[in-house]
């Protein structure tokens, strides 16, 4: 079914590669954020753990993009520019 695999070639994977790459990220995404609410609670402890969750996620996510596209041709421009 197209629905289940369009997204996941567009950025060169298939559906289980792409799975297993969106579960990662939710669970460093879900982790991190008690992180966050502890901060919230206490500011003087986790101060820059969830902005450093936020830059490794982005770092591993654009990394792992370009990698994929590279081979592939599913680059956009405006990726490209990134």
């Amino acid at each position: 079914m197209k629905a289940f695999t369009e997204h996941p070639a567009s950025v060169g994977e298939n559906y289980f590669q792409h799975m297993r790459s969106s579960f990662s990220f939710g669970t460093k995404m879900f982790l991190n954020s008690f992180a966050c609410f502890a901060h919230g609670l206490f500011p003087f402890i986790c101060t820059s753990r969830g902005s450093q969750a936020i830059s490794d996620l982005h770092d591993r996510m654009i990394a792992h993009r370009h990698s994929h596209c590279g081979k592939s041709g599913n680059m956009s421009a405006l990726e490209a520019a990134e």
